[in-house]
């Protein structure tokens, strides 16, 4: 039986992009806090505890369970829903907070649970669970940094996930693994494994630059990859802004100086 709202999308722009959900009259969409762009006149918002599906708790323990979970990830302790209170059909649009792609999932035809990335979400047809997954494995739980605690959609409806740079899908196949560093994971299914290994060799501990460990994924299943992740993006911004860039030569590195205002 389907339980979420059947809802169509139009995806624009390249490198900032947004989505534009239709949404037919008594039809209600779901975003995190601050992904809203702009709507049609004749639709509600309204803020909600929790992700507003079937699969909730409503009890008030629920709501406080469910809350105390989304705090874990992060994310905010309420949702805001996008209804079509109006006649005809009404449009909503939410948008990227940084670089990069929005990926469309339909739940329905990806086994219905898909785990990303705890930032990745950005909205979804209400009815879809936005929950979060543990790692149970030791290793993963000790050394996954970005990877330990993700985020799980269940459901068969539309979901949308943001991800930065270029965004791109590989299928793996049954026991084909994958190394890959955990912040550039954006999301998998549901059949996929997930651990955490260790980088071996002294050489690679002490001068790699890479970290100490790298993520194992393991098919079958669909993994989606990110070029940028945002920590990356922000912690070479946060370089770039704390070192002096002597490396531009004298002149052109003077040069450089005097034009970004900093003539000393």
């Amino acid at each position: 039986m389907i339980r979420n709202h059947e809802i169509d999308y139009r995806i624009f722009g390249e490198e900032m992009q947004y989505v534009e959900v239709e949404l037919d009259p008594q039809e209600t969409a779901v975003a995190e806090p601050g992904s809203f762009m702009m709507m049609d006149d004749g639709i509600q918002m309204q803020t909600i505890f929790g992700d507003g599906s079937p699969q909730q708790d409503n009890s008030l323990l629920g709501k406080l369970f469910s809350a105390g979970k989304r705090l874990l990830v992060g994310e905010n302790l309420f949702m805001t829903a996008f209804t079509n209170a109006g006649q005809g059909k009404k449009h909503v649009s939410f948008a990227s907070p940084y670089p990069g792609k929005i990926v469309a999932l339909d739940l329905l035809q990806l086994g219905g649970r898909i785990i990303c990335q705890k930032d990745a979400f950005l909205c979804a047809a209400k009815g879809v669970s936005v929950g979060i997954e543990f790692q149970r494995k030791l290793g993963t739980g000790l050394f996954g940094g970005e990877g330990f605690i993700m985020e799980k959609l269940e459901g068969d409806g539309m979901a949308f996930m943001h991800a930065g740079g270029h965004v791109f899908e590989k299928d793996l196949q049954p026991g084909e693994m994958l190394k890959i560093d955990t912040g550039c994971i954006v999301a998998f299914t549901g059949g996929v494994t997930y651990d955490i290994q260790f980088v071996g060799g002294i050489k690679n501990t002490l001068f790699g630059g890479e970290g100490l460990f790298f993520a194992t994924l393991r098919g079958p299943g669909k993994v989606w990859i990110q070029t940028l992740p945002i920590s990356r993006l922000a912690s070479r911004i946060l370089a770039y802004g704390t070192v002096q860039r002597r490396e531009e030569g004298s002149i052109l590195g003077g040069i450089g100086n005097l034009l970004d205002g900093d003539g000393r």
